[in-house]
Parts: C-alpha cells; structure tokens; sequence
C-alpha cells in the first residue's frame, strides 16, 4: 500500500502540472528543445519527412562551406551493385519517413542535434540510373566537396557499394579505420567485369589505399559466403563473427572492438542485414542467426568518445518490409552513429 504522506507530496508536486512541466535539471534540458511556449511539442507525423527529423538543408551541397555545417545527413538511392534482391534505392525514403527517433539519447545522455549544426541535404545527385560506374564517380566527387568543406557526412543508402567511393573520398589524405557491422565481410573481387558491387567495396578500398585493414574490425559476419572472405584475413582484419557475440559477450566485444581501432579516424558502416531477418526482413541479402536491435545499439553505444569521421546506414530495401521494421532499425542505428559523430565533433573542438 502506497505511504500517505508519500502520496500527499506527489499530489503537491505534480497535480495540475502539466507535460512540459518538468522539475529534473537534465530532463528540463531536454524538454525544453521539445516544447514550444504554450506547452505544445511538434507533431511527429506532419511536416516535410527528413533523415531523424533534422533541418532540410538542400542548398547546403552549392555552398563552399555547406552553409556551415557540421555534420551533413546525405541520401546515396542507388542500388546498382546488389547480386540480389534490388530494392536498397529507396532506402533514403523509407529512413526519412520514420518518426520519433531520437532526439534523446538517454544512455549516452546526448541530445546530439543540440550540440552540432546538423542538417539533410538531400541526395547525392547521380548522372546516370543505368551506369554504376558513373554513378560511383557522382557519389565520391559529391564526398569530395563534403570533404573540402570539412563537414562529416552520415549517409544512408543505397547498396554497400557506396561505401567504396565515401572512403575514397574520406581516406583521401591518410587511410582510416573502420567498424563495419555485417553479415558479409564485403571483400570479394571484381564479379562480371565491374569492381563495383556490394560484395566487395572493402577490398577495392584497402587496394585504394585509403581503409588500415588492421584498423578495422567486422563484426556480425555469418553465412555460407565465408570463402569469399579470405582477403579480410589477409589483409589484418579484425573477424567478429555473429555467434561469438553469446560466447563472448558484448563487453568483450567492445572493448576489443576499440583496441583495434585505437585513437585514429574511424569510419562506421552499417549494413542493415547483421541484424537477424527478425529484425531487419527489408534488406537484399538476409541471412539467419544475426545480431538483434538491442545488440547492435549496445554495440554502437559502446563505441562513444572514438574519433568517427563519417557513417553509413545501408541495405534498407523497404519493399521486403512489411511493416516499417527494418527501416526503423536503420534510422535508430543511424541516430546512434550521430551520437557518436556528434562525441567526437566535441573532443576535436576541446
């Protein structure tokens, strides 16, 4: 039975109180980036839909300085380089269209669009729908401009081949490091006359000389592929695959994870198909035993105060998504990468 005078001192302080009347310091912070003065908060379902509701910014790509952002959310619809199910070019809408993601990251206690000036600037322009070559040259010449402009970019996708052209674009003054979420490890060779596919952009980027593969780790890889893999051991880098994640535990994973990495640039990739199909249908290449939603947030999490320079959320194919979920997942991952993008903006800052 709930104690009397426990009861009275809750009635004195919260009736006739309403939703924006809040009393603890932190959260007062966070409500107050919520609530216009009469008390009213935006409506989640109107407005023009945005990557995690930011400031629609698509004139920011014309201007030297991207009109002084800091970090830029960019949409990559292009799905040339899949070797099966197509569908990952309307991935950029269907992230745009998720509501209420965000903007309270309450275990890394981060507003992230507070801390940073932070817009959508649209998609990459792509001269051709036809051509996946012309298309890699539109996405790392558009990069090119991010760069120059010294601004981190978070994209969405579009199939992983994309990630290719970002880092060549990123990488261009020194190699980076990356965490690369999967089911695939993504370094096979050219296939059918093109090196651009969304089986091998990891390989492509090592030969480039712009990805340390003994600076990036892979974690979530599964499946009956692993013999087209043998470049990732190779070259150094770091294997994580999905079933370890129960033998180990994610705490090892982490701190593993960051080891190898070290204090350098590191670049973040997503592919949408190391969650299990349970949590991510929507995708071209699903594959059984993957990690669940909880996992990978915990793992993305665990990864703050890195030096992220730049992530992508890739692989949403939203017409094998009944239901919104896989899309929903990719826009949760993609505001956790912001966070940590946001964490690292603020150190180089100091």
């Amino acid at each position: 039975m709930i104690d009397p005078d426990k009861l009275n001192r809750l009635r004195e302080k919260y009736s006739g109180s309403g939703g924006a009347d809040i009393h603890s310091p932190e959260f007062q912070r966070v409500a107050a980036l919520q609530f216009s003065a009469g008390g009213r908060r935006t409506q989640p379902f109107a407005g023009v839909s945005t990557l995690l509701d930011a400031p629609y910014r698509p004139d920011a790509p014309e201007l030297p300085d991207f009109g002084g952002l800091e970090i830029a959310l960019i949409g990559v619809p292009m799905d040339l380089g899949v070797t099966n199910r197509a569908g990952a070019r309307f991935g950029p809408r269907a992230v745009r269209t998720i509501e209420r993601i965000g903007p309270y990251e309450y275990v890394l206690k981060m507003v992230p669009s507070a801390a940073c000036r932070m817009a959508d600037v649209g998609d990459v322009p792509l001269s051709s729908r036809f051509s996946l070559e012309a298309c890699h040259h539109d996405i790392e010449s558009f990069y090119n401009k991010v760069m120059d402009a010294g601004v981190i970019p978070l994209s969405v996708g579009g199939d992983h081949s994309i990630s290719q052209s970002i880092l060549k674009a990123l990488g261009r003054d020194r190699p980076v490091g990356m965490i690369h979420f999967d089911a695939h490890c993504d370094t096979g060779g050219p296939y059918e006359g093109s090196k651009f596919h969304h089986g091998g952009p990891f390989r492509q980027a090592v030969l480039d000389g712009v990805l340390d593969p003994e600076r990036t780790v892979q974690i979530g890889i599964r499946g009956s592929t692993e013999f087209l893999w043998e470049f990732s051991y190779e070259s150094g880098m770091t294997v994580i695959h999905a079933e370890e994640m129960a033998q180990r535990g994610i705490p090892a994973v982490i701190e593993q994870t960051r080891r190898v990495v070290g204090d350098g640039p590191v670049y973040v990739s997503f592919d949408v198909d190391c969650l299990d199909p349970a949590f991510a249908p929507g995708t071209g290449t699903p594959e059984v035993g993957g990690l669940t939603t909880r996992e990978a947030v915990e793992l993305l999490r665990g990864l703050v105060g890195l030096d992220v320079i730049g992530g992508d959320v890739v692989e949403v194919a939203p017409q094998y998504d009944t239901n919104t979920t896989t899309a929903q997942a990719g826009a949760q991952m993609l505001f956790e990468i912001l966070c940590l993008a946001v964490k690292a903006l603020e150190q180089r800052r100091g």
